[in-house]
């Protein structure tokens, strides 16, 4: 639904954690129970997919963090948690070339924006 782009680290942060209209858009598409029902989805194979990456060495299983993280991308971008999103998009991009301390502190960027997005979700 929304095209994420590749983002300088910097202004990663400037990244809204959650564009609402995307949500409204899914609604319009599959009703409120649908789309309800994959969001929830969507939150509970998000923390796996998370708790995945912090078992995974990038110099081992780049190709399969690549795909992880290019997963990851699509499904934010659907939701419209935009930090997320572009985070799981720089992952895909540099997952073959990047070393364990970055890998981890992209993690640990991905854990906050996830957190974040998870916050500014109504709560109903």
């Amino acid at each position: 639904m929304f095209d994420v782009t590749v983002a300088p680290a910097m202004a990663l942060d400037a990244e809204p954690a959650r564009e609402p209209r995307a949500y409204e858009a899914l609604v319009r598409e599959i009703g409120e129970d649908g789309a309800t029902e994959v969001r929830d989805v969507f939150w509970s194979e998000t923390c796996a997919r998370l708790q995945l990456f912090r078992t995974l060495s990038p110099a081992q299983h780049h190709a399969k963090i690549a795909r992880e993280a290019h997963s990851l991308k699509s499904a934010a971008g659907t939701f419209g948690y935009l930090r997320l999103a572009a985070l799981a998009l720089r992952l895909e991009k540099t997952a073959e070339s990047l070393g364990e301390a970055e890998f981890h502190a992209m993690l640990d960027l991905m854990d906050a924006a996830y957190a974040a997005a998870h916050a500014q979700e109504p709560q109903g």
